[in-house]
């Protein structure tokens, strides 16, 4: 958003213009204003929710930054937070706003809540994991029932939508509320004269458990082409459903913390947070970086008398190091995806590692070579660095390989988020591990 039209709103705000501010805000999507909103401190922010109305506020709030959105609802009541917003959420998005509050927070907000069979459905929707299906669905549905007639279900999907924004599927439930199948809309025009639901309905709808990872669902969506996918409890009753708009959020917020861990940040943190959070949240993997920096020197340190007979093997330490973290980095990384899109399976371990050697073996060759004609016209065939070099990058490249590979399969076993293996932890054993390579080898030609 334009510094110029940020500043304008400041100056409005500060003027107290609520003509003028109404007219800006007024062709402006909920998203827009959100983005401004997280340009604002908090209590302008305050005074532009005061401009709008009930929807559009709600709609608003959904869509700004996760702080920001805390911080502004710190400093409203609790009545206003019901009375404003929730009662015009959906319950997927009631939920996500009401789960970041504090306990006490939660009942206030929840006491104020006018319908109570929407404030049922929130606290329902609570119980569950919010990496789970339950803790992502929303309850607001169009639901027919397979038994009733064309004229009635008509009637039904008519009272039902009135309090939906969009309608992406219809579902068809028996008398126990469980799932049979799916109502397409197109078969209500074309055949209008059929005598029930069933005999039209797409039976056996693709649906997800409410204690179905995110990840799987996030797959299930884009393996099937669905806008929306049905969640079901452990008996098959129909109990809520995802929207792919859900999933994507749930996606990017993912896809931002496995980039964080593997860039070395243990925490989620925004450009704008604070010196302390930025810092907390780099520290750790500087510290361990430190300590394998130390490492490596006292390796480094236990073979002076090598440096000594042989000074040019202090110039390809920068090069065994950073090779074998590139490799190793090249290779969790290629895991890692596979494993976030389910084209590699964890089981497959032994496969993956055949496949990933045979890869390292064909570029440990070339790039060996490479090194071993550059050293051989620098320093002659005699020189222990032009063997010693070719032969610990050839080492240190499988090693690095296999590393990368074998360690993001286990900790997928381990339940633990491979994104971790594409990260420092990758680049600094690589490191300690070629210097042992590399210097275990030259000993031994010396």
């Amino acid at each position: 958003m334009e510094k110029d039209f940020i500043n304008q709103i400041e100056e409005l705000i500060e003027q107290k213009d609520s003509a003028k501010l109404k007219e800006l805000l007024t062709d402006l999507h909920p998203a827009d204003i959100a983005e401004l909103c997280d340009e604002l401190e908090p209590e302008e922010a305050r005074f532009i929710y005061h401009l709008l109305d009930n929807e559009t506020a709600a709609d608003v709030l959904v869509e700004m930054d996760e702080d920001n959105r805390k911080r502004f609802l710190d400093i409203l009541p609790s009545e206003t937070i019901a009375k404003r917003f929730v009662d015009y959420m959906d319950s997927d998005d009631a939920v996500d706003i009401i789960r970041d509050m504090d306990e006490e927070k939660q009942e206030e907000v929840l006491s104020h809540i006018e319908d109570i069979e929407q404030a049922g459905d929130i606290v329902d929707l609570l119980k569950y994991d919010e990496d789970t299906a339950g803790g992502l669905m929303g309850t607001e549905m169009v639901i027919v029932n397979e038994n009733w007639s064309m004229p009635e279900c008509l009637r039904e999907m008519r009272l039902q939508a009135e309090d939906m924004d969009e309608i992406y599927y219809v579902y068809v439930v028996d008398d126990d509320e469980r799932l049979r199948g799916v109502f397409p809309l197109k078969k209500m025009i074309t055949s209008p004269s059929v005598s029930k639901v069933k005999h039209v309905m797409k039976k056996d709808p693709v649906s997800v458990r409410v204690d179905t990872p995110i990840d799987e669902v996030v797959q299930i969506i884009e393996k099937y082409d669905l806008v929306a996918v049905p969640v079901v409890d452990s008996i098959g009753r129909l109990v809520g459903r995802i929207t792919v708009d859900d999933v994507m959020d749930e996606v990017r917020e993912q896809a931002e913390r496995d980039y964080q861990l593997a860039s070395g940040l243990s925490q989620d943190v925004e450009t704008h947070d604070n010196v302390i959070r930025q810092t907390t949240a780099r520290l750790p993997w500087l510290l361990i970086g430190m300590i394998g920096g130390i490492g490596n020197s006292m390796i480094l340190g236990n073979f002076d008398s090598t440096f000594a007979a042989h000074p040019e093997m202090a110039l390809y330490i920068p090069l065994i190091g950073g090779t074998g973290g590139n490799v190793g980095t090249q290779s969790s990384a290629i895991v890692v995806q596979g494993l976030a899109n389910s084209s590699l399976d964890a089981e497959n371990t032994f496969k993956q590692i055949v496949k990933e050697s045979v890869v390292a073996l064909i570029n440990a060759t070339i790039i060996s070579m490479l090194v071993y004609i550059y050293n051989f016209v620098r320093f002659g065939a005699t020189a222990t660095v032009t063997y010693s070099v070719s032969i610990s990058l050839f080492a240190v490249v499988m090693f690095a390989s296999i590393f990368g590979t074998l360690v993001p399969m286990t900790l997928e076993k381990l339940k633990i988020d491979p994104a971790i293996a594409t990260g420092p932890f990758i680049s600094i054993t690589n490191d300690i591990i070629g210097m042992m390579i590399y210097m275990g080898i030259t000993t031994l030609l010396s």
